[in-house]
């Protein structure tokens, strides 16, 4: 960054596409679960009036909301620190946790309640809210 300036686009190619040839080594696995996937039961796309099956556009919107992510993960770490970038990503698998525990019905154990309690803990230590607070009190007995 310091010599050629932030470019997250390009790391953003560079980090998928050099892996790519590493999924010759699972063509045969990638072919197989291809048939499965479009022999899948077909959904009617009532706009574009065409038959779909239903994996593959499972599949096309998992890679539009995960391209959609980590995109904006790379623009983030071009514009604010690495830890800044570390506690936004966890906050948001945080938020996919509490959403897949709630569409599919799960329990929220004692577990659930520690992880929730770190999680916040930890945003709240990063942000410093106690310091601000120390400081607005501090602030206001200066001016009485």
């Amino acid at each position: 960054y310091g010599k050629f300036g932030k470019h997250p686009k390009e790391a953003l190619f560079y980090t998928h596409a050099l892996p790519l040839p590493g999924f010759l080594l699972l063509a045969p696995d990638i072919i197989a679960h291809w048939s499965i996937l479009m022999a899948s039961a077909p959904i009617a796309l009532p706009v574009l009036n065409i038959n779909i099956p239903s994996m593959l556009l499972y599949l096309i919107g998992n890679v539009l909301t995960q391209y959609l992510c980590i995109s904006s993960v790379f623009v983030l770490t071009t514009e604010c620190a690495s830890l800044t970038v570390t506690l936004v990503v966890t906050l948001r698998k945080f938020l996919s946790l509490l959403f897949s525990i709630l569409y599919f019905n799960n329990p929220f154990t004692t577990y659930h309640w520690l992880g929730t309690g770190l999680v916040f803990g930890g945003t709240l230590l990063f942000s410093d809210i106690p310091g601000l607070i120390r400081a607005s009190r501090e602030k206001k007995e200066k001016l009485t």
